[in-house]
């Protein structure tokens, strides 16, 4: 089996919290690991956002029982979850799963430049407060026999894929960053607050605490590299 030694006890929480967040929308959500020496990305797929979210996690060292230099494996959030000693800084690598889609694509390792327009981060919860605000009033508002589930999405479709100023980033990934907990006062010698960049046809909302990634056309179609 493979250990993950963990930088630090928080590491270990900040990962657990991570994977209870994912597991929350989807009780069966898988995660892909890649790492390389003392780096870990988490990728995970909230369905309630459509956005790929990453939360980078520090190592202590590599790993145990014989890999080498790298990990690139997709699998169970809930196991992975279980395996976290949040007391010992350590989690258990599990087995793969079949990966659903999103997890064959990624966004690109690198050629990220800043994006300009981005609001400081008290906008930021401005907005996704006014966005939830909005969503809730005019779910209330409607008549009993339209209270289904395709108006409800409807509704937040609308809400939720509104752009953030003139940057192209739609507003959901603003909520996901936010409801994930990466949205958060940066705390010391944890760098500065959020930016936005872009890669291609990505764009990326990064924080202190995580990243989320959304393409801007949307993840609908896919129409990315495997890698």
């Amino acid at each position: 089996m493979t250990v993950l030694h963990l930088a630090d006890e928080g590491e270990a929480a900040d990962l657990a919290a991570f994977l209870s967040r994912l597991l929350h929308y989807d009780r069966s959500a898988a995660v892909r690991l890649q790492a390389a020496g003392t780096a870990l990305a988490v990728f995970g797929r909230p369905p309630s956002f459509e956005v790929l979210a990453v939360r980078a996690v520090r190592l202590a060292k590599p790993y145990e029982n014989g890999l080498d230099a790298t990990l690139d494996a997709t699998v169970s959030a809930g196991e992975l979850l279980e395996s976290v000693d949040e007391a010992g800084a350590t989690a258990a690598v599990p087995g793969t799963v079949t990966g659903p889609p999103w997890a064959g694509v990624l966004p690109p390792r690198g050629g990220w430049r800043p994006e300009p327009g981005l609001p400081a981060p008290d906008a930021l919860h401005r907005l996704v407060a006014a966005g939830v605000a909005e969503f809730r009033g005019r779910t209330q508002e409607l008549a009993p026999e339209r209270r289904t589930r395709a108006e409800f999405d409807r509704i937040g479709r609308e809400i939720w894929s509104r752009t953030v100023g003139d940057t192209g980033l739609p507003v959901r990934a603003v909520h996901a960053a936010h409801s994930l907990g990466f949205l958060r006062p940066a705390g010391k010698g944890e760098g500065d607050g959020p930016g936005l960049f872009s890669s291609g046809a990505w764009l990326r909302l990064r924080t202190p605490y995580g990243s989320v990634a959304v393409r801007r056309s949307g993840l609908g179609g896919l129409g990315l590299s495997v890698r």
